[in-house]
């Protein structure tokens, strides 16, 4: 469900607005669609009780507080898009990561990992991150 809104302050600002998590899934396809899908099983799996809920148009997980959210390319990153698809942990500076698996960029506290495609999504990986998220999440 696309809703058009022009520019603001010389900024673009994002074209999509969804009214739930089903309306964001739907609007996703092909290999994004799948490598949205398969995060967010992921995350479900190591953290069943977490909660979700769209933010900025995106899913976030929630337990005690916010953990992780997924962004893909289809949704701009405010005036930004990007072909990737984005899992980014909210916490990720308290993240114990000696492989330096997940990236900083010039950000504080947000760390992600970045999927270019399905055959980037290393299912162990992944759990093992969002495992020592939950243990950030419960500290």
């Amino acid at each position: 469900m696309k809703s058009t809104s022009g520019l603001r302050s010389g900024r673009k600002m994002q074209d999509v607005s969804f009214k739930s998590i089903e309306d964001f899934l739907d609007y996703l396809s092909g290999e994004e669609l799948e490598m949205v899908l398969k995060l967010r099983s992921l995350i479900h799996q190591a953290i069943p009780d977490v909660r979700e809920k769209l933010s900025y148009n995106v899913p976030f997980y929630k337990r005690n507080a916010s953990v992780c959210f997924i962004w893909p390319p289809s949704v701009p990153w405010g005036s930004k898009t990007y072909p990737f698809v984005r899992l980014g942990f909210s916490k990720g500076y308290l993240i114990e990561d000696e492989e330096g698996y997940l990236e900083k960029g010039d950000r504080k506290q947000v760390y992600t990992k970045d999927f270019w495609r399905m055959e980037d999504i290393d299912d162990d990986q992944v759990l093992t991150y969002l495992t020592k998220a939950l243990i950030v999440d419960e500290g």
